[in-house]
């Protein structure tokens, strides 16, 4: 629509200065930085050399596939292998790799999933937008990222100080703070261009969006950046934050403790000097306002005492919610009065006999300041609460039958525009109230915690605990879902045309706010025939080995020759032992550790030691975790020169022994990420004699359907791989749908003492085949062999053909292959040790790919037959594998250039981008003590919703007959507290008109608190005010928005004679009473409009 058709009270809202890039032709989403004008040259030469090299990568793949096929080169041929039958069906199908995942709507990576190794100290754990930017709360502080640099890649990687910190070198780039401490709840405030932060000492800091750098050379964000205010809030952590629709901050902290900063005194605040800054923090320190200090004459003492964990804001209503986790209270956000106390099933708490209760109060911040004439009293009534307190608890929790109800805990809050509140729990319930606090109506998608909600437009967006995104319409009706992330999605919020997810591994994805729809189609189509710009191809070696230790040690030259002789060019080594200790009370002991969370052994850490020796740890590999069950042990290390690309490890253990309870038999597993590909590599030990089979069979299921991976628990493992003790764990991400989680990896490995022996055949046939190296027939009588051909057993996955002896029975310290069992038993020779593998080929002759990312092939696989620490012989694998890895930087850059230059995805967006076409009745409202009008708004489209949200861009005090100007802003567009506009969001369908009520309330009373208590009240002015209203309208995906300005003049009743104008028509005017929305009505024109408005009559 041409700018200049619109109605004189209209206008488009203008772009901010970070704006400045904002599409034409696809509003919804911001220019790409990775234009000429907004990148520097080094970083663009940077980044057109990596696709360059990419592409001639594939070019070379492609051009000497078949080369590579049919001569050995330089790379040495990899073994023959023999494929199990039953892959690719059930628990044993592939997981879906393409280019674009095949299973979710195409996502910008803003932050791509950094290793945890990387980020101890430094977690994310929340999210907020504002129009222009992206912020982050930290463990060590807040950071941000510009909407303008959405696309670019950090400048200048790899230059002299400008390499980007471990762990975000693919993000986009962005500002980071000065340390602080934890932080742990964000919100923004749009109107004053600040964000605010509570963190886990009690304090508040203020930041400045418009952080500039003296760093010309757009190089900026290696600067730290310092916050504007700060001070001590609470005695425990700030939990949550949040602005009222009249500008005041609210936060809470633990034990039901919620405080106001009366704006007032929050902006004298900001605007003092450098030099002022001690007394700043003193003024807003004391003037907050103690809503606890009101329960005891409300009556409704002890109800609160649950930690505030949420506090959102219905600006709809002018109200406030805040939760813990099974109790909900309902605010007024102008008078700041309780209203309403209820639990999580929608019940009314009942308030207490305050006959009992006369003077009850808690401890205020400040209680040091009191008089000392009070202290005696003051002491007992805070332990006569504090007694009461926890009798309270005590009986809420006997009521509730102890911890059964934790699984109706409220996880998550959202207010939509339609006024109705949502709110997810544990169990996966989502629960729809109005906004008096009335429980509508449950849903259930999903059986997993909801984390978080996000709200858009018409659409509500659902994060849950095992990483699924699920996105309802406003009535609760399912529209889609998938899964977004590997972890728990924490926190969502919307920005710059995106829905953005944290996830709890601190990898941030954004959305489309059109997801699911057809935009998705043609960016999957668009990135998927750009591949081969942002793949590269890694290749490294695996070295595995297993060995079945009988309870014994081994000399250094023995680890020497099984794995120091070989490992001196591979990147990754794992190694699986079998039997290190066994007995019956050393089982009994394992047991009871594993079920309180211990495990490990002096004689499990003895054989990790001596490995470290042998491959030369801490100059030339780095163990980087293990797992111990009983006598099962599994460890990894990786070399120097990849650590950085190697992490997140996480291990696993299955026990099958005796009724699936003891670990003298069972699994251990580790699971590793490489390159951002999965690898899991399960050491195991299987049931043992000749006519087990079945039962090896049965514990190969019951390891690969229940191995459930999580972070290692013991001090060691926890420093080597990297935990963080504040980041909560999560385990089975796909167990709802059935999916085992090492069907998800994109390689597994088998490794241990399988135990399968060989069939129909004596023990000196056996050793006569041994003798003449027979192998060949040998394998045919190998029971593993068999069942893996029959589909029973490891389905699907490979093995190199065997061309060593037999790794079972042997004499100890006997050397050649005279060394079998010679004794009484005379224990058939046989395969008992092995080493299997599965990788993400969806073909024998698959080439390396986004579709098939990791790609393995067996160099090398073989017994050492020369150590005799044991009876039975080390087993190691080598594989030589190749890995497909996006460069998310460029990925990056590819998704802002096609969203930038497709011609269908710009006609699609402008399609759904349209503005509803809307007219208000007035533009000029004048109110006397407590009238009220009715303000009207008409959506004039006759087939989309127009959306609006009514915010207040600011005050000022008329003086005399001078024209009012210098608009004072509150906090994020807050009303003045003499203004009522209700409701201030809402839908207008299709040719209906909105009826919003404009009230002025008495308000000539001003209130100074200091240390939560009021100390003075004076009479307000009676000068005239005047604010001024901006209707904001959008539609269901615009986030460009159609302005119509509102003057509202409140005229004192002293002036009245002076002051009365006749009312705009269109306008009801009523003296002393709040007006209820009407029907919608149908109109065919604005002038139908004003005649309908014209003969309005009020009874």
């Amino acid at each position: 629509m041409d700018p200049s058709s619109l109605y004189q009270n209209d206008d488009v809202s203008p772009p901010s200065p970070s704006h400045s890039h904002t599409h034409q032709t696809s509003p919804i989403y911001l220019h790409s930085s990775s234009s000429d004008d907004d990148v520097s040259p080094s970083n663009s030469i940077q980044s057109t050399n990596r696709r360059l090299d990419y592409m001639l990568q594939f070019l070379d793949r492609k051009l000497s596939a078949d080369h590579r096929r049919n001569s050995s080169g330089s790379r040495p041929s990899p073994l023959p292998e023999f494929v199990a039958k039953g892959g690719g069906a059930g628990i044993f199908r592939l997981p879906a790799r393409a280019a674009v995942h095949p299973l979710r709507p195409p996502s910008l990576e803003l932050r791509p999933h950094p290793l945890r190794e990387t980020q101890i100290g430094r977690f994310l754990r929340s999210i907020v937008a504002s129009e222009s930017q992206l912020w982050a709360a930290s463990e060590c502080g807040v950071r941000f990222w510009n909407f303008k640099d959405l696309y670019a890649s950090w400048c200048g990687v790899g230059g002299e100080e400008r390499v980007a910190r471990s762990g975000d070198e693919e993000s986009a780039p962005f500002l980071e703070s000065t340390w602080t401490s934890p932080t742990l709840c964000l919100v923004a405030d749009e109107g004053n261009r600040l964000v605010w932060s509570g963190h886990r000492d009690g304090k508040i800091k203020c930041w400045h969006m418009d952080h500039q750098s003296s760093d010309d050379n757009n190089c900026y964000w290696n600067n730290h950046f310092k916050e504007s205010l700060s001070w001590h809030a609470h005695r425990g952590p700030v939990l949550s934050l949040t602005f009222t629709s009249h500008g005041d901050l609210w936060s809470g902290s633990e034990g039901g403790v919620i405080k106001i900063w009366p704006w007032e005194a929050l902006e004298k605040s900001i605007h003092m000097t450098q030099e002022e800054r001690p007394t700043a923090v003193i003024f807003v320190e004391r003037s907050y306002v103690d809503l606890r200090s009101q329960l005891s004459t409300n009556g409704f003492g002890n109800m609160l005492t649950s930690d505030v964990k949420y506090l959102v804001s219905d600006n709809s209503r002018a109200r406030v919610w805040s939760a813990g986790y099974f109790s909900f209270a309902l605010w007024d956000a102008r008078t700041r009065e309780l209203l309403k106390v209820f639990n999580s099933d929608g019940q009314i708490e009942n308030r207490v006999d305050m006959s009992s209760i006369q003077d009850f109060s808690v401890e205020l911040v400040s209680s040091s300041r009191k008089d000392k004439t009070q202290s005696s009293i003051g002491f007992f009534q805070r332990s006569r609460n504090a007694i009461m307190g926890a009798a309270d608890a005590v009986r809420r929790v006997a009521a509730k039958g102890s911890f059964g109800d934790d699984n109706r805990r409220t996880e998550a809050l959202v207010v939509t525009i339609d006024g109705m509140i949502w709110t997810g729990c544990t169990n996966g319930l989502l629960v729809q109230w109005d906004g008096n606090g009335n429980r509508i109506q449950d849903f259930l998608y999903h059986s997993f915690a909801v984390q978080c909600l996000c709200t858009y437009g018409m659409q509500i967006w659902v994060g849950y605990v095992s990483g699924t995104v699920q996105v309802l319409d406003l009535k609760g009706n399912l529209i889609g879902g998938w899964v977004a992330h590997n972890s728990p999605i924490v926190k969502m919020t919307v920005g710059a045309g995106y829905i953005f997810a944290l996830a709890n591994h601190g990898g941030i994805r954004g959305w489309n706010i059109t997801s699911p729809g057809p935009l998705d189609s043609i960016l999957c189509s668009e990135l998927s025939g750009k591949e081969f710009l942002y793949t590269k191809i890694e290749n490294f070696k695996i070295l595995s080995g297993t060995w079945n230790v009988g309870q014994g040690k081994a000399s250094l030259d023995s680890l020497t020759s099984w794995l120091g002789s070989v490992a001196s060019d591979v990147g990754l080594v794992v190694v699986g032992l079998q039997e290190v200790e066994m007995g019956a009370g050393f089982l009994a002991m394992s047991a009871a550790k594993e079920t309180v969370g211990l495990e490990g052994s002096s004689l499990g850490q003895w054989w990790l030691d001596m490995i470290d020796k042998t491959l030369d740890e801490g100059s030339t590999f780095e163990r980087i975790g293990s797992r111990q069950l009983a006598g099962l042990v599994i460890a990894a290390w990786v070399k120097t020169n990849i650590r950085f690309h190697v992490g997140d490890v996480d291990v696993a253990a299955v026990p099958c022994g005796f009724g699936r309870a003891i670990g003298n038999k069972g699994a251990v597993g580790l699971r590793i990420r490489v390159y951002d590909r999965i690898m899991c590599f399960v050491n195991c030990h299987f049931a043992a004699h000749l006519d087990a089979v079945n039962r090896r069979n049965a514990d190969f299921d019951h390891v690969y359907r229940t191995m459930s991976f999580s972070r290692p628990t013991t001090l060691l493992n926890t420093t080597a791989a990297g935990t963080s003790p504040s980041v909560p764990m999560f385990r089975g991400t796909n167990s709802a749908e059935g999916i085992p989680e090492l069907s998800e990896a994109d390689m597994v490995v088998f490794l241990g003492d399988f135990n399968y022996r060989l069939d129909e055949i004596s023990y000196d046939e056996a050793r006569d085949f041994v003798s003449q190296r027979c192998f060949e027939w040998l394998r045919e009588k190998d029971q593993l062999r068999a069942e893996m051909k029959a589909g029973n057993v490891f389905q699907g996955m490979r093995e190199a053909i065997i061309t060593f002896p037999p790794t079972y029975k042997f004499e100890r310290h006997q050397a050649g292959l005279a060394g079998y069992d010679s004794g009484e038993k005379k224990r058939i020779p046989a395969w008992c040790d092995r080493i299997l593998y599965r990788d993400s080929r969806t073909s024998l002759g698959a080439e390396c790919s986004l579709e098939s990312p990791v790609v393995s092939s067996v160099l090398q696989y073989e017994a050492c037959m020369d150590v005799t620490d044991s009876d039975h012989k080390p087993v190691r694998c080598i594989f030589s594998t190749d890995i497909a890895r996006v460069d998310e930087s460029i990925r990056r850059q590819e998704f802002g250039e096609i969203l930038e230059s497709n011609e269908k995805i710009k006609c699609l967006l402008k399609d759904l981008c349209k503005i509803p076409e809307t007219i208000i009745s007035t533009n000029n409202i004048i109110l006397q003590n407590q009238d009220t009008l009715i303000l009207r708004i008409t959506n004039k489209c006759a087939e989309e919703n127009a959306l609006f949200e009514i915010i207040c861009e600011g005050q000022s005090t008329v003086i005399g007959d001078q024209k009012a100007s210098n608009h004072q802003l509150r906090g994020s567009f807050g009303f003045p507290r003499w203004l009522e506009v209700s409701p201030a969001t809402g839908i207008i369908r299709p040719d209906q008109i909105f009826e919003v009520s404009v009230h002025h309330e008495e308000f000539q009373t001003h209130e100074e608190f200091v240390d939560g208590v009021m100390q003075n009240s004076w009479c307000e002015d009676s000068r005239d005010k005047e604010a001024m209203l901006i209707v904001k309208v959008r539609g269901n995906y615009t986030v460009q928005t159609r302005n119509h300005r509102v003057c509202v003049h409140h005229c004192y009743s002293s002036k009245k004679n002076q002051k009365i104008e006749p009312q705009p028509n269109g306008s009801r005017h009523v003296q002393g009473t709040v007006l209820h929305r009407s029907d919608f009505q149908r109109f065919n024109s604005s002038y139908d409009v004003v005649d309908q408005l014209q003969k309005l009559h009020i009874p």
